[in-house]
Parts: structure tokens; sequence; C-alpha cells
């Protein structure tokens, strides 16, 4: 019976191959394929028909097109980017601080006959934060590292007690002899070379190069350790004019707004990590709000000695004073460590460890042990520069990376 059935359906398969491969008297046997002819397909022994395609109808061939999934930025992404908005949030606090100073003025104080900037409580714990945010982003093992680099760590700190207070003095003198401008403004300009660095250059390094943070920690943490002899020494040095530091209050300032915080945020990130997933996507955002109030308010509360008639010719020498010490610090580094693998980051750290210092206490110094109040003018109106300076190297530098 099987036999009967297969030599059936090979006749049924002959006559259909027969019948359709005949010329036919509508269309020519050499006809194109849109001639209209059929073609039975027949897929079972059997010869029963299972389809048919229509060459009038072509089968359907549409491209599948990938599915890409498409994305939609979170809350949690656009607060981790918030950060880049740094430096024009820097740049527009510095213009409305100009434009409305009491926008920032109720983040300062004034004592001494209007003369004397003080930072409220809250100055200090504003700056700490930032060091918070840097210590739970690292981790000890990054400071271990940044401690087993002490040729770097000295290359910082001949920054900015070696190189910074020549140029002070450079540009201190210019201001006396080529702009005749008075020897308080002259004194001025070197005092504010002669200070420690800031800690606005350890949060510059981080949104730069966030693994060398530790590192400007270490540097910033020395030189501000070693300010109490370092700074009255200088100042004898270039001014003539010995001022004493208040040992007690460095040593506190340092624990307060630099080791406290870093050392809360490593714990904080090793113990409990959850909490610090949590966090951290809204530190960015507070950063910056942060910062644009420690940039504004010295601003703010000084307009009167940034708007003085000498205002303009010292503005210009601070400006040319800290890009000088910006391009110097990045150059000697590279000169220094062109064979490190790591001397681009490295370049960038030390530009900013030279170039940002602590301006707000040479102003304290100037206020306090000068009679003249022109000395604090400098100081002034360097803590808004070297920030805009500084945070426009973070917007430069964190782009050419991208």
């Amino acid at each position: 019976m099987m036999v009967v059935k297969t030599i059936v359906a090979q006749l049924l398969l002959h006559h259909h191959h027969y019948r359709y491969n005949q010329p036919s008297r509508f269309f020519p046997r050499n006809c194109s394929s849109g001639c209209g002819s059929r073609l039975i397909i027949h897929t079972r022994a059997s010869g029963e028909i299972s389809g048919r395609i229509d060459q009038d109808e072509p089968p359907n061939y549409a491209p599948i097109s990938p599915q890409i999934p498409e994305h939609k930025a979170s809350f949690v992404d656009v607060l981790k980017k918030a950060n880049s908005v740094l430096p024009q949030v820097v740049l527009a606090s510095t213009i409305l601080a100009l434009v409305y100073p009491p926008s920032f003025t109720w983040f300062t104080s004034r004592l001494y006959n209007n003369a004397l900037f003080v930072p409220k409580w809250y100055y200090a714990p504003a700056l700490g934060f930032l060091m918070f945010a840097v210590g739970l982003n690292s981790s000890e093992k990054d400071f271990v590292e940044a401690l087993n680099r002490p040729t770097a760590i000295l290359a910082g700190y001949i920054g900015q007690f070696v190189l910074k207070p020549f140029l002070g003095y450079l540009f201190g003198t210019m201001a006396m002899t080529t702009f005749g401008l008075p020897t308080s403004l002259g004194a001025g300009i070197m005092l504010a070379s002669c200070v420690s660095g800031a800690q606005l250059s350890n949060y510059a390094t981080f949104l730069t190069d966030p693994e060398m943070a530790p590192l400007s920690i270490v540097m910033t943490s020395l030189s501000t350790a070693t300010a109490v002899l370092v700074t009255p020494l200088l100042s004898l040095l270039l001014i003539g004019k010995r001022l004493p530091v208040d040992v007690q209050g460095m040593v506190s300032n340092i624990l307060q707004i630099v080791v406290s915080p870093v050392a809360a945020g490593l714990l904080l990130n090793r113990f409990l990590p959850r909490i610090s997933s949590a966090i951290r996507p809204f530190l960015p955002p507070l950063s910056v709000l942060v910062t644009s109030l420690c940039v504004g308010a010295p601003l703010a509360i000084n307009i009167d000695s940034v708007l003085s008639p000498f205002g303009i010719s010292v503005l210009l020498l601070v400006i040319v004073f800290h890009l000088s010490a910006f391009i110097l610090g990045y150059a000697f580094t590279g000169i220094a460590f062109h064979n490190s693998p790591d001397v681009k980051p490295l370049q960038r750290t030390l530009s900013y460890e030279t170039g940002m210092q602590s301006s707000l206490l040479a102003l304290a110094l100037a206020n306090k042990f000068f009679q003249d109040p022109l000395v604090g003018v400098p100081p002034a109106i360097s803590v808004v520069i070297m920030s805009l300076m500084g945070f426009s190297l973070v917007m430069i530098w964190a782009k050419k990376k991208g």
C-alpha cells in the first residue's frame, strides 16, 4: 500500500511539473516574474497542496528594525551631572554678587567697624561639606597611595610656598613700580601669595580627576598645617613684617574643614554602603550650591574694596598673578614628572594646588595686622579670581577628557 501511495505521489508531482512548465497561450514561457503565473509548492509526498505563493503579490520582506531601548535620563542621572554646570553657576554667582550683594551677604558677617571679613559659623561647615563629598567618593586605599607619593607632595608644597611667593613678590613689586599703586596694595598681593592652599582646590581636582583628590587633600593639609610657621616667615621676608598666625586656630581649621569631613565620608562609604549609595546622587547639586555661596559671599561682603578707585588695576594684577601660577604649576609638573604614566592628571592637580590658595586667611590677616585697609583689597579680589579661574579650568579640562 505504501508503494502505491509513493508511485501516485510521484505521478502527481510529474503532472504538475509538466503542466506549469508548458507554454501558455496568454503568457509566454520567457515572460518576466511579473507575468502573473502561479507556482504551487508541494511539501508532502502525498501530493497535498500545503500552500502557494502568488508572484503577483510578492512576499512581504519588510526589514525588521532592531529594538533600541529608548534612553530617558532619570532624575538620578540629572543629579549626578549637576557638577557639569558648576563653572557657569560660579560665574552667575559672581555677577549676582556684583549686581546685588545682599543676595550673598547673609552668608557672611563683618566685624571691626566693617573692616574685617569673618565667616559665619556655617561657612566652615559649607567647605567641610565639599570635603565630605570627596571622602564619600574615595577610599582609604586612595589616601594610602597618595601618601606613598612623597615626590608629588613635595612638588605641590614647592608650588604653594616657593613658586607662588615668588610670583607674589614679582607682581607686588610691579604694582608699586610699574603701575604706581600705593605700597599697601603691593603688600596685599604679596600677603595673598604667602598663605596655604585652598580647600576649593581639592574639590576642583575631584571634579576633574577624582583619583587625584586624595593627593590634593594631602597637599593642602600639609601646607595648611605648616602655614603657622611658613606664612609668618614669608610675610617677614617679602613684606618686612612678621605676622603671627593663630596655631590653635589653624589646627582647628584643618580638623573642621578637612580631616573630620573626609573621615566621615570614608567611614560612611566603608561601613554603610547602602546609605552612601542613596545620598551620593544628591551631593553634586548640593555641592554646586555650596560652592556658589563660598565664591559669591566673599565678593559681596568686600564689594567696596573691589570697586575701589584702585580696583581695576589690582584686578588686572591679581588675574595675571593667578594665571601665571596656574600655568607655571602645570608646566613645571610636566617637566618634573614627564616619565610618570599619570603625568597629565598630576599636572592638573598641581596646577590647582599652585593657582589656588586660602585668600580668606590672607584677608583676615590683612585686616587684623595692617592699619591700612587697602592691604585687604588684593586678597578680597583674589578669593573671587582664583575660584573663577579654577572652576573654569574644571570646565575646560573635564570637557577635553570627555
